[in-house]
């Protein structure tokens, strides 16, 4: 970590954008009304885990003075940074389905309910929850029904509608917007040492996610990456029914990288709604913006909106439950334009 993110460690926590949020949270702790458990909600790559992180590391920090923690330097901070803090758990979703499963829950529920081994509290932070199945929401109830004294739970996810209501009214939600483009690209340029033009274009394909950006800044193959998925989208849309079967059985093979590539196509579907509304919003996709403005010529705004609904249903179906990839693949392409 440089100089200058250190500085601003206590006001920042790191994160990017959503200030509102982090001052939200440290006067909670600066007047003792901490809560037991947190619910984050927000895009992939938003700020969500940034968050929580931050917030794991001011309940910890070993400052004494309370409006400098967390102070980003010491010892309790560093290792939870480095992801090697005893009390600060994580959970880990199935490496096939990327669903976090029950016996990840109840395992976590209950090395929460241990005492710290040396923190002030105990923290668990469980990614993706809104991938949770409700067996394994339920896991969680007894948790933040009864609470350990020194526990903290701290749910991150992209949809509230996929929790079980019984979570949200038991926790504290905090819902985190995307970032402004010039957020992003002022953080990249100050806090990552990018060039101005580089900044600028990667806060606009970020879609509003600083941590999108930030991975795109040190790894040019997610820019790759990107470019591929969107040129495998303009392909299928010319391509008639067998086609895009032929397309669903090879992409439901890797149901992870089947979701991201769907997180993906549901940017470009955003950019296309807006595009045919004619809203006058800036679009993510900025490299695309011949394509997607011709493309929303062609369709109307009801077309566009139906071929982003099936992506984020598609999205919401594979992330919750067992459903067979490539047949549920499938129907949503047959509610992608371009098959009359």
């Amino acid at each position: 970590m440089n100089e200058k993110i250190n500085t601003q460690w206590p006001e920042t926590w790191g994160v990017i954008g959503h200030e509102w949020a982090v001052s939200q949270l440290q006067q909670s702790l600066l007047n003792q009304r901490a809560r037991h458990g947190y619910l984050i909600i927000g895009p992939e790559s938003v700020g969500k885990e940034t968050l929580a992180r931050g917030f794991a590391m001011a309940l910890n920090c070993l400052e004494k003075r309370e409006k400098k923690r967390p102070c980003g330097v010491c010892s309790s901070c560093q290792r939870v940074l480095s992801g090697n803090h005893p009390d600060i758990l994580y959970s880990q979703q199935d490496s096939n389905t990327g669903a976090l499963k029950v016996d990840e829950v109840r395992s976590l529920a209950s090395k929460l309910a241990l005492k710290p081994y040396e923190a002030h509290y105990r923290v668990a932070i469980l990614r993706d929850f809104d991938r949770a199945q409700p067996l394994a929401q339920d896991a969680l109830l007894k948790t933040l029904e009864e609470p350990a004294a020194h526990s903290v739970l701290i749910l991150l996810a992209e949809d509230i509608g996929r929790i079980l209501p019984t979570i949200t009214s038991r926790s504290q939600v905090i819902t985190l917007r995307p970032v402004a483009a010039r957020t992003i690209a002022l953080s990249l340029r100050d806090e990552h040492d990018l060039d101005e033009a580089q900044s600028v274009l990667l806060a606009q394909l970020s879609g509003g996610r600083p941590g999108w950006a930030i991975r795109a800044a040190s790894q040019p193959e997610l820019l790759n990456m990107r470019v591929e998925g969107l040129d495998q989208l303009q392909t299928l849309l010319g391509e008639n029914r067998a086609g895009r079967f032929a397309a669903a059985e090879t992409l439901s093979k890797d149901k992870a990288a089947l979701l991201n590539q769907l997180e993906l196509w549901q940017t470009f579907w955003r950019d296309v709604v807006l595009l045919a509304e004619a809203s006058g919003v800036q679009v993510a996709n900025v490299d695309k913006q011949d394509y997607l403005s011709a493309l929303a010529a062609h369709l109307t705004p009801e077309e566009a909106l139906k071929a982003l609904k099936a992506t984020r249903d598609l999205i919401g179906t594979l992330s919750s439950t067992n459903a067979n990839a490539r047949l549920a693949l499938e129907v949503m392409l047959l509610d992608y334009p371009g098959l009359a």
